[in-house]
């Protein structure tokens, strides 16, 4: 797996770098600002890129836009962004230009160093991953049709969102997988979601959570 890190502080920079070749993971390039995040994407076309949201020269939403202009250079690039503390719109803004590969992470995370690797794995591998407590802050007040989830339904919803797969929610829940199953369909159905794809209701499940939740702010 090939990684680009774009990180403006330079202790995580290195020190992430550092955990990732410990773990045999091949870092081609780390960078300070966005301008030197797209050159480098551009150079190596890696696999995987490590993103701040908040990037020099303004330090606001620098590392968003560089992500979302990274995957639209480079199809199927998958991005984990890495937050200091919860920014909804900024999640939200990543994840509505698509839902494969992408994955939003508090910074205290990586200190968690096997849950911080396995985030990364899962989006590497497709797979999309929202910090805990972003989906925790966002299930405080939700919308009308969320409203029509069970609690049940919320748990399931709030850990599709963490990017677990079926099995994995099941065992968080001490439930059956078809128990999730049919919570899922369920959710779908409340949601309003049409019976195509499941991989990709999952994810505009969360997409549609996100969405709403930060327009009703």
């Amino acid at each position: 797996m090939r990684i680009v890190i774009a990180e403006d502080d330079s202790l995580l920079r290195e020190g992430l770098a550092l955990l990732l070749k410990a773990e045999g993971l091949d870092v081609v390039a780390t960078v300070a600002n966005a301008p030197d995040f797209l050159a480098a994407v551009d150079e190596h076309g890696p696999d995987l890129a490590i993103v701040d949201v908040r990037m020099p020269p303004t330090n606001t939403d620098e590392g968003i836009v560089a992500a979302v202009e990274a995957r639209r250079r480079q199809s199927g690039l998958a991005v984990l962004v890495l937050s200091a503390y919860v920014e909804q719109a900024f999640a939200t803004e990543l994840f509505t230009t698509g839902g494969s590969g992408l994955g939003y992470l508090l910074k205290e995370r990586v200190g968690r160093v096997e849950e911080f690797l396995d985030v990364l794995r899962r989006v590497a591998g497709g797979g999309t991953a929202i910090d805990p407590e972003v989906v925790a802050q966002l299930m405080v007040r939700p919308d009308n049709r969320l409203e029509r989830l069970s609690a049940r339904e919320r748990d399931v919803l709030a850990l599709m969102a963490e990017g677990l797969g079926n099995s994995a929610i099941a065992a968080r829940l001490v439930v059956t997988d078809g128990a999730v199953h049919k919570h899922i369909r369920s959710i779908f159905a409340k949601l309003d979601l049409a019976p195509t794809d499941s991989a990709d209701r999952r994810v505009t499940a969360v997409l549609r959570y996100l969405k709403a939740r930060t327009g009703a702010r």
